[in-house]
């Protein structure tokens, strides 16, 4: 399963609280249509059926059954900078 590291708890709690999602809300992560390999982050008011939901200290992280396969031995990382806040994926530990 998806796990989620410090900075990216804090980042998905912040990211979803300045967009007034409510407490089911969170961050979706599945496979991008028009790139191979590539995924898509956006906000969801609730997971779509299917998603697997990832929740840890209040932030919601939901993944799309085929991505949640794909991502089931990664990591969600966040770093911020001037354009704002950025989500990688790296391998778990």
């Amino acid at each position: 399963m998806l796990t989620l590291s410090a900075n990216a708890r804090h980042a998905v709690r912040d990211v979803t609280r300045r967009a007034h999602l409510s407490p089911q809300g969170g961050l979706r992560i599945a496979e991008s249509p028009e790139r191979a390999g590539a995924f898509e982050v956006s906000l969801a008011a609730a997971p779509a059926d299917g998603d697997e939901v990832v929740e840890v200290d209040g932030a919601r992280v939901f993944v799309e059954p085929r991505t949640s396969t794909i991502l089931a031995d990664q990591q969600l990382d966040a770093a911020t900078s001037a354009e704002g806040t950025g989500f990688l994926l790296a391998p778990q530990d």
